[in-house]
């Protein structure tokens, strides 16, 4: 029986005083707390290193803000970053706004709000699904071909595409889910497969003495 755990690492902080949904805009950097949660979740997946887990492959989404959030785990593992498009942060036409709730009362938003079980403001819930599934499949294959049995691999991502693929994997409904996340700034969502279904699941929160603080902007 085959075993690998896959770990679903989401960016640290973003530098971003105006408040803006990013979403998929480049240039959005980590702030200094940022890297500081970034250099607390590299000494996380060390230490388990140390404990005997064996991290074999390392993955990010191509944005800046996940590229910096690997830097110190590729570092701290001695691993190179493989780049996963499938893995970037959801589109939404709000992408670009700032004070994004007082944006949406006005009127020619409404048109964009009329199904938020689908979303009707971006790309739909089922799909990010796919693409992340397809990621975290073919990732899980190549980890094992490297590592064998018991190999693991990190993939750094973003929140709602973590939480979507989280809540799919176990079965419950998209739409009822998509606003309770459990994905705080560098948590870790951790899914453990045996022969390709899903056996366990995990959830921690490395920098959480971080967290104090945070402002959690949607698209991030």
């Amino acid at each position: 029986m085959s075993s690998v755990t896959v770990h679903l690492v989401r960016h640290g902080e973003v530098f971003n005083p105006e408040g803006v949904l990013y979403g998929r805009l480049p240039h959005f950097g980590l702030s200094e707390r940022g890297h500081e949660m970034a250099a607390v979740v590299a000494k996380h997946f060390a230490a388990r290193q140390e404990q005997g887990h064996r991290v074999v492959r390392l993955v990010a989404s191509p944005l800046l803000r996940a590229q910096q959030t690997a830097q110190p785990i590729a570092k701290a593992l001695g691993l190179d970053i493989v780049e996963e498009p499938r893995v970037i942060e959801a589109w939404s036409r709000f992408e670009g706004l700032n004070r994004i709730k007082s944006r949406l009362r006005e009127p020619q938003r409404w048109p964009h709000l009329r199904n938020p079980l689908q979303p009707s403001w971006g790309e739909p819930y089922a799909d990010q699904v796919t693409r992340v599934a397809g990621a975290v499949k073919d990732q899980s294959a190549a980890a094992l071909e490297l590592g064998g049995d018991g190999a693991e691999v990190v993939i750094v991502s973003h929140q709602l595409p973590i939480w979507v693929t989280r809540v799919a994997s176990e079965g419950r409904s998209l739409a009822w889910n998509a606003f309770r996340r459990e994905c705080t700034l560098a948590s870790v969502t951790s899914l453990t497969f045996k022969n390709g279904a899903l056996a366990g699941l995990d959830y921690s929160e490395p920098a959480a003495a971080l967290l104090v603080g945070t402002v959690n902007i949607p698209g991030a």
